[in-house]
């Protein structure tokens, strides 16, 4: 039992740990050259003065959900890991963990929902920047983090207490 707790305490920090990269770091979208966008600031590269320029995102309204949902689902995500220490020690014997379950089954939804809202508009979103570039790694941990979550979730709903 004790290597099964280790475990899922091990999945839940990853998760946790992707999900702050995910929503922190700055690459969501990366353009030709060495320009790269986040969800907060659009940074690019002056090679002039060979330093990075980086500005406020726009107002894209798709842009302000996928960030309201990311910054969510890091919430949840924090939200669950405690709701899971505090039930791992004041839960009687034979307990289920449900409310830690559904709690990560939440941020689940929400990384799914913000990474999908950003993958479907990502044209609206980076209206203003020329056409070329890529999906950068932050995108792709979104997208990591929510399988995990997932898993997590129902791993949570299914595991039982014991001594």
């Amino acid at each position: 039992m004790s290597l099964l707790l280790l475990v899922v305490s091990a999945l839940h920090i990853l998760i946790l740990i992707l999900l702050f990269v995910a929503t922190l770091d700055k690459s969501w979208w990366t353009l030709p050259g060495k320009d790269s966008l986040n969800l907060w600031h659009d940074c690019t590269w002056n090679s002039v003065n060979k330093t990075w320029a980086c500005t406020d995102v726009s107002e894209n309204g798709w842009l302000k959900a996928v960030q309201v949902l990311m910054v969510l689902s890091l919430i949840l995500c924090c939200l669950s890991f405690i709701l899971f220490m505090f039930q791992l020690y004041t839960m009687r014997r034979g307990g289920l963990f449900y409310a830690t379950g559904f709690c990560q089954l939440c941020t689940s939804l929400t990384v799914f929902t913000g990474a999908l809202i950003y993958a479907i508009h990502v044209e609206e979103i980076l209206a203003k920047y020329p056409h070329g570039g890529s999906f950068g790694y932050c995108f792709i941990l979104a997208w990591v983090a929510f399988p995990l979550a997932l898993a997590s979730g129902i791993i949570y709903i299914h595991l039982r207490k014991r001594e």
